[in-house]
């Protein structure tokens, strides 16, 4: 059973009865609340040694605001492994220093905890869709399990989180807006999208479950590291000197403290561990605000290569965790992404533990604590390391993941947060995006030119499916909102397949468009009466009025034909025979050198970008004519860029220029070549070969 009997406001101290489903304070309206329990019941009942019979973080249930798992949704999340850094310690000649694996959750990462709970409680509570906005694993964690508990998940992630994690939540069926701006816009935009289609959105730690999922690793680690210093005392808890972790908004840490500090008010722990907070110096508005001693972090806009840690604006927070840090004598530190990724490969090849950038950020910063001495002989450090080098295999879904992800490229002049006409404009545009059909037809020619047909007049998801069979798999997986219907077909017809979907309570609200060449008798025409929304013979109507029917069945106001576009070009020229040029050089005589070249030639309008972070900006920006790409670069090299620009179906076909000094081995020459057509050489560069190179790539 839960003991949870209590509500409080963590901004305003208002009490008011447990709800596990509260969002703001009646008070004041803070969303920062936080659940209490009975902690004298609690204390007795831990008092003696807790059962192993039930090896995940459930068996705290006494301390959770969910009394037991639901056995469709549970992955047996939690209790994961303690044990010692053997090789660590001999390297900084310190014992003892534990990891707590968080590799061994379901997705491979702590985030499982707060998905679990959080999806948990939708489910008690009748929520079918979700809105969540991520860096990366927690969108994997809820992808998991909203898929486990049918819960449609919208997930909102920037266009740098990693290919890997967005192959993976595609591959869990959730919904993917890849958002072209920063983490915090990003959200800003989710919350913009959940509130106009009236669905919930997931606010992390602000949330009941969320924050109270994070308390079982301070449980755990407490009872684990009784077990393994105090053997011959079962049921003792023990509490570490540090407790370090790498941050982004701080949910983790948050739990954490409030998990340990629960145990210290039952008497079950007698100190509680300091903090060791960890940030990427390129993303680190925590640290600097601990430096000046400020309880309220300034917004920063982030420049690291670990996307995964980069929140901006932490929010209140960083003021909870400030307030634990100086209240125990804690640390913030920022750590470079060169001292990281360095970390990485040293605990891979001495301890034999391949984790991710984000855990390496933890790493990077554990050795500063010792290089600084801020740990002490003697003191127990736990490290909480989260997520694989490899968190999903490519060849699950190829290079086809991105089919499944919708691209919402903001204009930058809009992406402020208070622009709401920018951002209506973002949504208005995403609401058809995301707009899914699925065409089912034998005949692949006929289902090309319906797709073909709707896609020309409307920038719609289309699907295809080739019988009845086939359609109710599609079906499943993207719940479509409106299905494009033949008649005639093998294994499956298509009145069958309407019996099928209308029979069924999740599919039967979909309205079904019938486009066919069968005749039909009296008696099909009363089941297509009764199950479609209209009934079309093929070669005998005009394709715009099919389209604009689709259009008006799915409530959407009937355009003109458009031309296909992916990203809309700021208008930075009144002279429209100019190119657009976006040039990405780190070297400011190279820059001024390229820059003079192009516009000595009259026909070109050059954007700089001095870095590779400035160049992917620029170009999803401007969407330019042509690249001219230095390959060494101080932040997100070359042959990075033209990955991603190759992973983004719509800068594919953006012609590239390599200008680089850089010695080229046959097979990072071949790999440019698959990609790009001319690379030349810093050291041969002379205006007129470069500017004939320029105009045939534009020709």
């Amino acid at each position: 059973m839960t003991y949870f009997n209590q509500v409080v406001c963590l901004e305003c101290g208002h009490q008011q009865e447990a709800d596990l489903y509260a969002v703001t304070c009646s008070v004041c309206g803070s969303a920062w609340l936080d659940a209490r329990y009975d902690y004298d019941a609690v204390a007795s009942l831990w008092a003696a040694p807790l059962s192993f019979a039930h090896r995940s973080l459930w068996r705290y249930s006494a301390l959770l605001p969910i009394a037991e798992p639901d056995p469709e949704i549970t992955m047996s999340e939690g209790f994961t492994p303690l044990y010692r850094l053997y090789q660590y310690e001999r390297i900084f000649n310190h014992t003892p220093i534990y990891l707590k694996d968080e590799r061994y959750q379901p997705t491979n990462s702590f985030k499982d905890r707060q998905a679990a709970l959080s999806v948990t409680a939708m489910k008690q509570a009748g929520i079918k869709e979700c809105v969540l906005a991520s860096t990366g694993n927690a969108a994997v964690a809820y992808a998991a399990y909203c898929a486990r508990a049918g819960i449609k998940l919208w997930l909102f992630l920037t266009s740098l989180v990693p290919v890997e994690k967005m192959r993976e939540v595609a591959l869990y069926g959730a919904e993917v807006i890849k958002v072209s701006g920063t983490y915090d816009e990003t959200k800003h935009v989710a919350a913009e999208f959940a509130q106009r289609k009236g669905i919930l959105m997931d606010k992390g730690a602000k949330t009941i479950p969320a924050k109270e999922s994070m308390k079982t690793l301070a449980f755990e680690i407490a009872e684990q590291l009784g077990l393994q210093q105090h053997p011959d005392q079962p049921g003792k808890w023990v509490a570490p000197d540090w407790y370090i972790q790498a941050v982004s908004g701080g949910i983790g840490p948050i739990g954490v403290w409030k998990g340990f500090e629960e145990l210290h008010r039952m008497k079950l722990i007698d100190t509680m561990p300091r903090l060791g907070i960890i940030q990427a110096a390129g993303c680190a508005p925590m640290v600097q605000a601990f430096q000046r001693d400020q309880p309220q972090a300034e917004p920063v806009v982030p420049k690291t290569l670990i996307h995964v840690l980069a929140t901006g604006d932490p929010g209140y927070g960083y003021t909870l965790l400030y307030e634990a840090a100086k209240r125990n004598n804690g640390v913030m530190l920022a750590v470079e992404d060169g001292d990281t990724f360095r970390a990485m490969r040293q605990l891979a090849s001495r301890a034999g533990i391949s984790v991710e950038p984000a855990t390496a950020v933890a790493f990077a910063g554990l050795e500063k604590m010792f290089t600084d001495s801020i740990i002490k002989p003697g003191e127990i450090v736990v490290v909480n390391v989260s997520g694989h080098t490899l968190p999903a295999e490519s060849h699950i879904l190829g290079d086809q993941y991105d089919k499944y992800i919708v691209d919402l490229n903001i204009d930058e002049s809009h992406a402020v947060m208070d622009d709401q006409e920018g951002i209506g404009a973002a949504l208005k545009h995403l609401h058809e995006q995301v707009t899914t059909i699925v065409v089912v037809d034998d005949n692949p020619n006929d289902r090309r030119l319906i797709r073909r047909l709707l896609k020309s007049y409307k920038n719609y998801r289309v699907y295809e499916a080739r019988n009845g069979v086939d359609a109710l798999d599609v079906i499943a997986d993207r719940k479509p909102d409106l299905i494009v219907c033949d008649l005639t077909m093998p294994e499956m017809d298509g009145l069958t397949l309407l019996e099928k979907l209308k029979s069924d309570p999740q599919t039967a609200h979909i309205p079904v468009v019938v486009v066919s060449a069968k005749a039909l008798t009296a008696q099909d025409r009363q089941v297509l009466e009764k199950y479609s929304e209209s009934i079309w013979t093929k070669g005998g109507f005009e394709t715009r009025k099919l389209v604009d029917h689709v259009v008006e069945t799915l409530g959407h106001a009937p355009l003109e034909v458009i031309r296909k576009q992916t990203s809309k070009r700021e208008k930075i020229t009144e002279e429209p025979h100019k190119h657009l040029v976006v040039l990405i050089e780190d070297n400011p005589a190279d820059m001024r050198l390229g820059r003079r070249m192009l516009e000595s030639a009259g026909i070109y309008e050059v954007i700089e970008a001095r870095n590779g972070r400035e160049g992917l900006k620029a170009i999803y920006k401007y969407h330019p004519d042509l690249i001219i790409l230095d390959l060494m670069l101080p932040d997100v090299d070359g042959f990075s860029i033209l990955e991603t620009l190759q992973n983004d179906p719509h800068l594919q076909e953006v012609p590239v220029v390599v200008v680089s000094g850089k010695e080229l081995s046959d097979d990072e020459r071949e790999n440019l070549q698959k990609h790009i057509h001319s690379i030349i050489k810093k050291a041969s560069l002379d205006r007129g070969s470069f500017l004939d190179i320029i105009k045939d790539e534009l020709s």
